[in-house]
């Protein structure tokens, strides 16, 4: 598998995603559902904590990528939805980015704000899309 960052502007470097990540010869391609912060039951975890909620869901996506024989660093694509994009900014989004800069993910990526997730406990969700 071949990867190309597509990056026309270096604005997104200090938010530690890419605007875009050709492949090209990837042999397998996994889509992962949203990852919240839940346990092995799927009983939230954190309430109220938005740190602890965006690190518990990017554990829950590592767990699936790794049952399937993937790691973060095949992640091309990462969509966060979260309820409230401002407590995210300030207390989330730099422990989601150091966890995934470490693990040598650059991802496309997209953050948007929503009214609210499955269950009214949960303050963020993580969808990948992982290439290998």
């Amino acid at each position: 598998m071949e990867t190309r960052v597509v990056n026309p502007w270096s604005w997104q470097d200090r938010f530690g995603f890419v605007q875009g990540k050709e492949v090209t010869q990837a042999t397998r391609t996994l889509y992962c559902a949203g990852q919240t912060s839940v346990d092995d039951q799927g009983r939230p975890l954190h309430a109220g904590d938005t740190e602890a909620q965006a690190l518990q869901a990017l554990a829950n996506l590592e767990r699936v990528l790794e049952a399937s024989g993937f790691e973060l660093a095949d992640v091309v694509r990462l969509n966060t939805y979260v309820t409230d994009v401002d407590a995210y900014r300030h207390a989330g989004a730099a422990a989601v980015g150091a966890r995934l800069g470490q693990a040598g993910c650059r991802q496309a990526a997209t953050l948007l704000g929503v009214a609210r997730l499955a269950l009214p406990e949960l303050l963020i969700e993580l969808e990948a899309t992982a290439v290998k």
